[in-house]
């Protein structure tokens, strides 16, 4: 733990669902907990912010890369911290190795985000996230939602939130004031013309239990959207079974399965990233079992901040050096951008 970037995070629900007889292959515990028998080192192009938002952040917390959206980072504390966090820079408790920049939910410093957004007409859509918007108390939640919703230009935004998956009874207590927060905002944006969703973020079916389903079904009588964010991890989800049935399983709760992404190129989890050649394969073997409608995008958040982009657009790539090549016209003109798969090492190196 002292050579993770991460700090060691878990709600009791998700310590419920691990399979504690077979810790070492468990999907909940390579995603939360690191050992150091399946450290590697990273690799050479790794860097802390990879995907430089801190470079494309016009306000400290407000990541504007996109021409017509930007990333509200309201908070940097989750219920649950990931190993592979992509904002593993800010997120979470100092670590041995990582001095977090911190982002407080402090209504000064969301201030100055808002004043941008209002001041970029071209600004329509808003992520909000940081850290996890269900860190924060359902006051605070009707603050950002409602500033959001008088703005005239904003026309859609959704609260990132791994809530749902790792903390479901929450949304089922009458007495906890963020769920009816939350639905209040999304009923007001619906009356308004303007969409108010939940990202959540599912990684195995065996994150998915009853109470998770007793939760997904209340969002959804109660008229909330709710589309789902995976990572592909290794020894995690990246096989076709393991990948379908989680995103059949989330279609059948009414959960868009809406990005498959590409582990990002963070410090700390080469034992979790995959070659692109894997999503590739999983896409192909995929798509067309499930409708058109419900089949996530499998997705390159490109390095050094050209953006997501589909994992079968890259320009070029070689898999015996594992080195691709991507463009993002729209976001850094002809700039090109490299990912890296993960170097090969030893079968017996990570046992």
């Amino acid at each position: 733990m002292k050579l993770a970037p991460m700090a060691v995070r878990l709600t009791p629900h998700m310590l419920s669902v691990a399979d504690w007889s077979n810790p070492l292959e468990d999907p909940i515990r390579r995603q939360f907990i690191p050992l150091k028998a399946n450290t590697l080192p990273d690799h050479p192009a790794l860097s802390l912010d990879s995907l430089h938002e801190e470079e494309d952040s016009p306000v400290p917390g407000l990541v504007h890369r996109y021409p017509d959206k930007v990333l509200f980072l309201a908070v940097s504390v989750c219920p649950v911290y990931c190993r592979f966090c992509t904002r593993s820079y800010a997120v979470g408790d100092g670590t041995e190795t990582v001095t977090k920049a911190s982002q407080k939910p402090q209504l000064h410093r969301w201030e100055k985000m808002f004043q941008y957004i209002e001041q970029n007409p071209q600004i329509q859509d808003v992520v909000v996230s940081g850290g996890d918007s269900y860190s924060l108390p359902g006051h605070q939640l009707q603050i950002i939602g409602e500033r959001l919703l008088s703005i005239p230009h904003i026309q859609r935004f959704r609260f990132a939130t791994k809530g749902l998956a790792v903390c479901p009874m929450r949304i089922l207590d009458k007495k906890d004031t963020w769920t009816e927060a939350f639905i209040d905002i999304s009923d007001k944006g619906r009356a308004v013309g303007k969409q108010v969703a939940m990202h959540t973020h599912f990684n195995h079916p065996n994150e998915i239990t009853w109470v998770t389903r007793l939760a997904a079904r209340e969002l959804f009588k109660r008229g909330v959207t709710v589309r789902n964010q995976s990572v592909l991890l290794k020894g995690v989800n990246d096989d076709v079974n393991t990948m379908s049935t989680l995103i059949r399983e989330l279609a059948n709760l009414n959960i868009t399965p809406y990005y498959v992404y590409q582990s990002d190129l963070v410090k700390g989890i080469e034992d979790l990233r995959t070659p692109l050649s894997k999503i590739l394969e999983l896409e192909k073997n995929i798509r067309g079992t499930i409708a058109g409608f419900m089949m996530p995008q499998f997705i390159v958040d490109l390095p050094a901040g050209g953006g997501k982009r589909l994992a079968n657009s890259y320009e070029s790539y070689d898999r015996a050096s594992g080195i691709s090549t991507w463009q993002a016209p729209s976001v850094a003109g002809d700039e090109v951008f490299k990912y890296f798969d993960p170097l090969p090492v030893e079968d017996d190196a990570t046992t």
